[in-house]
């Protein structure tokens, strides 16, 4: 629940408040219509049921909805532990209310309300970066996207090494729940799923399809159980010369090499197709040392989840590092003064505090950097190229750098 339900009046006589669940078609109304799409009731009633009015924020005037910013209650696995963190989401406001204040105001009171439930970081998929740099939030996913060119990049294997079974999503669902909590907390970036959360990934909403099949799931079973799943969808396109199909990759989950190896095997040779489709995968991705023309996939790097730093010392003392680590860093933070001022951090693959202190610093590092940094994925050296960190005592930097990594870098591919 928000720490502060009460309504706050601002310039243009607009207020910010909780809404509540009477308050959903209007906020579904307003966000699609500042994201230029048209909303559907089929998508409408799908997110409803993630809607939680507790955690959400409306902006109005003269009773209207101006602005909103959602919220999720989730927790997601950052290295070396799993920790509570807002959910940004249906973050907008209306044109006819820009250049007031108004998502300022709400940014403000999302980072206050998430501090004081225990979430020590903020997470979202932004729109457009630029809007979310201003508030602190850091870059902390990379996602690449690869359209590929399935005669071209087949993985050099033999025969499956363990059994794939098609079947309908529903069917296996408790599976595959199983198996993705299983990955889940090792794997830094991803987010845990309720009922709710599972409920919607399955939905067979318009905007999903674009045109595809019906979602399908290939399961993976080898010489101990179920250990991989692999949800997808096909197009049936043919030209004059003949089936020109694309496989639309939505998640690949396994806990062994030898099942992500069997289903990528799969899913780059379905049959009438000759491309497949991934809108995000990690950076790291296996697939680039299996295949043979790597440049056959077509990677691109885009920006994916951005994290906001709300606790800094509770954030810093959740997850865990690479190797000691023992750092005065200086924070800057001027939205967030709370933040601001000296912090010694000492940590290992172990343990890990975060305390105050007046020593000098080894680090200046501004809020954004430790949000790009978090899940181990920007590198505080180059972040150190972008003048988000600075080193005043020589060596403090390469440690830290090195500290702050994880052997697996962090990945997301499901929006909130």
């Amino acid at each position: 629940m928000t720490s502060n339900n009460s309504a706050e009046t601002g310039a243009g006589g607009i207020t910010i408040e909780v809404p509540t669940s009477d308050d959903w078609d209007g906020i579904y109304r307003m966000f699609s219509a500042a994201i230029n799409i048209d909303g559907d009731p089929m998508s409408s009633a799908a997110e409803r049921e993630l809607f939680e009015p507790d955690r959400s924020l409306v902006a109005r005037r003269d009773g209207e909805i101006v602005g909103t910013l959602g919220c999720t209650t989730r927790n997601i696995a950052v290295p070396g532990g799993v920790v509570p963190a807002a959910h940004g989401c249906r973050g907008a406001v209306s044109p006819t209310a820009r250049r007031q204040g108004v998502l300022t105001r709400m940014m403000r009171r999302h980072f206050e309300d998430a501090r004081a439930l225990g979430e020590p970081i903020a997470l979202c998929w932004a729109s457009e970066g630029r809007i979310y740099h201003r508030y602190g939030y850091g870059l902390a996913i990379r996602r690449l996207g690869l359209n590929i060119e399935t005669r071209e990049v087949a993985i050099p294997r033999g025969a499956a090494r363990g059994r794939l079974v098609e079947a309908s999503p529903a069917d296996v669902r408790d599976d595959l729940v199983k198996l993705y909590d299983q990955v889940q907390a090792q794997r830094p970036g991803w987010s845990e799923r309720s009922a709710k959360h599972w409920d919607y990934l399955l939905a067979e909403l318009p905007a999903f399809r674009a045109g595809a099949t019906a979602l399908r799931a290939i399961v993976h079973e080898g010489d101990h159980g179920f250990d991989g799943y692999a949800l997808w969808r096909a197009t049936g396109a043919w030209t004059e010369s003949g089936p020109c199909g694309e496989v639309r990759v939505v998640e690949v989950v396994a806990t062994t090499p030898q099942a992500y190896t069997d289903l990528w095997t799969f899913l780059l040779t379905v049959d009438l197709t000759r491309s497949a489709q991934v809108w995000s995968c990690s950076v790291d991705e296996p697939l680039f040392y299996w295949v043979g023309e790597p440049r056959r996939m077509s990677a691109r790097m885009n920006d994916g989840m951005f994290i906001r730093i709300v606790d800094l010392p509770a954030a810093l003392a959740a997850r865990r590092y690479a190797a000691p680590v023992d750092v005065v860093i200086e924070v800057e933070d001027a939205f967030m003064p709370v933040n601001a001022g000296r912090w010694r951090l000492t940590g290992s693959p172990d343990s890990a505090s975060c305390v105050a202190t007046t020593d000098e610093p080894d680090l200046v590092c501004d809020i954004r950097a430790l949000g790009a940094a978090y899940l181990g994925g920007a590198s505080l050296t180059s972040l150190a190229g972008a003048e988000l960190v600075r080193e005043t005592r020589p060596g403090a930097l390469a440690a830290a750098d090195v500290a702050f990594r994880w052997p697996q870098a962090p990945s997301a591919f499901e929006i909130f």
